[in-house]
């Protein structure tokens, strides 16, 4: 069956570390088709913005390095040597069409913290809006896990953007045809999955978790993105990036890989909370969290216990059930917790609300089920 793509205006496109490399370094062949794709969709006024990985690869190719890197260090090195390669032949291939593209390294911090986040968009949205082809990738110089500012794979940081910029689709080309039910390098009685309505438990067992040896992602990260970009109301397909001219098929709507049908779509506020990294867990009795399910706000007295240190306005988790933004700090909560509103310390509130937060600054982790 056809998928109708006609109403979209704004696309995502992902490309894979192994899609872009060859024995030698960069495949410049590859990075020119991928460019040439891009440069279609836009003639077919859709805005297109673009998530490449490939850095640390190219830049662990340009030392010699032929083996995965793996330490924290050494990945950062090779990431800023590889960048300018990446981004020098990018832009050199979307000169030959007469287009602009420029450069945007993120770290998990830019999506964490409300204001750069919403800085972000506005400078890619007016990138968009004066025919620039925007290419993001994970600042991977000082971006580590062990701080808590990576996101770990391009393939997920693609459905962040996605979400953020309120993309219609996110397109991630690999080097496989899409998610099979068995890994099919081994299997060969693995059957391709065309269509997906919604990623359960199944769906992600047949993912896998393995990558290459420089990749980060493997399908599993494929998959999981596909899961944060429904929720953003974003369908995303998983194709092969070797197929001729695949963006503009599949935006025809041929049957190419596997497509992964949006799901309900959360509000921006509520889709930023959900998707960025808590600093900290409030505690809270089963009695609060009834309260909450029931779309009350969260009152000192419900507080059990507090952990982490974290500032008013940042994301934390509500026991393991939610996420949400108070309007005070660790300290100030864990002064009042327990407290009834009315005696909730003077010095504490100085004018601030008597709740901890409302219905709409939590979200629970149940939301899509």
């Amino acid at each position: 069956m056809k998928r109708d793509f006609s109403t979209v205006q704004r696309v995502v496109v992902k490309v894979g570390t192994n899609l872009l490399s060859e024995h030698n370094g960069i495949n410049i062949e590859r990075i020119e088709q991928v460019v040439t794709d891009i440069v279609a969709l836009r003639e077919r006024k859709i805005q297109v913005l673009l998530v490449s990985s490939g850095a640390i690869g190219l830049g662990a190719k340009e030392l010699g390095i032929k083996s995965a890197v793996k330490r924290i260090a050494l990945r950062q090195a090779c990431a800023s040597i590889g960048q300018p390669l990446l981004m020098s032949h990018y832009r050199t291939a979307f000169k030959q069409h007469n287009v602009i593209c420029s450069q945007i390294l993120l770290t998990r911090s830019e999506m964490n913290q409300r204001k750069t986040f919403v800085n972000l968009k506005n400078s890619i949205t007016t990138l968009l809006d004066i025919g620039v082809v925007p290419i993001i990738n994970e600042n991977d110089v000082v971006s580590t896990a062990e701080i808590g500012t990576a996101f770990g794979d391009n393939d997920r940081m693609s459905a962040f953007v996605a979400s953020k910029i309120d993309a219609d689709l996110l397109i991630i080309l690999t080097d496989i045809a899409g998610l099979y039910t068995k890994d099919p390098r081994q299997n060969n009685d693995a059957q391709l999955l065309t269509e997906i309505v919604k990623i359960d438990d199944t769906i992600l067992s047949y993912a896998g978790s393995a990558g290459s040896v420089f990749a980060t992602g493997g399908m599993k990260t494929k998959v999981l993105a596909a899961k944060i970009a429904s929720t953003a109301g974003c369908a995303t397909v998983i194709a092969s990036g070797y197929e001729d001219q695949v963006l503009s098929r599949i935006h025809s709507g041929e049957v190419l890989g596997t497509y992964f049908h949006a799901e309900k779509t959360l509000k921006q506020r509520s889709r930023w909370i959900i998707n960025s990294s808590p600093e900290g867990t409030i505690w809270i009795d089963a009695g609060a969290v009834e309260a909450l399910r029931h779309h009350n706000s969260l009152l000192p007295s419900g507080i059990v216990a507090v952990e982490g240190v974290f500032h008013a306005g940042d994301v934390v988790m509500i026991n393991k059930v939610a996420k949400a933004v108070p309007y005070y700090n660790s300290t100030e909560i864990m002064e009042m917790a327990g407290c009834q509103s009315k005696d909730i310390p003077k010095h504490v509130r100085k004018g601030k609300a008597d709740v901890i937060f409302r219905p709409e600054d939590i979200v629970f982790l149940d939301y899509a089920e």
